[in-house]
């Protein structure tokens, strides 16, 4: 049987934060790299892992993590890790600034994902003035990013709030909740903004017109680490 991948996963945890104290980035690293990544993707229904931090290398990070489906955000397994963090979970919580934690279902998908974890990514976290809008997006905008050369594959997402305004033991560490945008659109690259091609001016060009996003924000990450855990389907 083939193995459970990304690209089978509906469900995506992400968590946007900076860092208060550039003295603690590498104790920050340390915690997520050996202790957190590998708690999370070992819980029931994870599947892959992973950090990026911001290409101006100030300590602003993207953490994101890959579920079977939305519903494994709510489950037992999860809840359990949530209700009992660890003392270094707590220690490095309390380090955490302008933190957004966000749970997504997955609307669309468009290209494959490269043989290993992305370079770089792109991530663009939206609202649309009108909901027909949603179509575009799920049809021509990804197939337009795709289609630069650089991009393995892009996602689109939109976020589960009553999820995402479950109260945790964790919340009371890093004090952060969900963004105020509904929308969130990955775009997993080969090469960095300088030598590629803008993905996202690519999409935007493919609607002819307004492109109705709006409350916009885009962010652009290098991959720092990515831990993927091998499930037979």
């Amino acid at each position: 049987m083939a193995s459970y991948t990304s690209d089978d996963c509906t469900g995506l945890l992400a968590f946007w934060a900076d860092i208060d104290d550039p003295d603690y980035v590498l104790r920050y690293q340390q915690w997520h790299n050996c202790e957190h990544i590998p708690e999370r993707v070992l819980t029931e229904g994870f599947i892959q892992g992973q950090r990026y931090r911001s290409l101006d290398n100030r300590p602003h990070f993207l953490m994101f993590y890959d579920t079977k489906t939305p519903a494994v955000l709510t489950s037992d397994a999860y809840m359990t890790t949530l209700r009992n963090p660890t003392p270094w979970t707590r220690e490095a919580l309390a380090h955490f600034r302008d933190p957004v934690r966000d749970i997504f279902q997955r609307l669309a998908v468009a290209g494959r994902p490269g043989k290993l974890a992305a370079p770089y990514v792109t991530s663009l976290r939206f609202d649309l003035s009108e909901p027909v809008d949603e179509e575009r997006y799920v049809g021509r905008w990804l197939e337009a990013v795709t289609a630069v050369a650089s991009v393995s594959r892009a996602r689109l997402y939109k976020a589960d709030a009553a999820m995402g305004n479950a109260a945790n033991a964790e919340n009371r560490f890093h004090g952060g909740g969900p963004g105020t945008q509904a929308y969130l659109a990955l775009i997993e690259e080969s090469l960095p903004p300088e030598e590629a091609s803008d993905p996202v001016k690519a999409g935007d060009a493919a609607l002819e017109g307004d492109v109705g996003r709006v409350d916009e924000e885009c962010n652009r990450y290098w991959l720092e680490v990515v831990h993927t855990k091998a499930e037979m389907a």
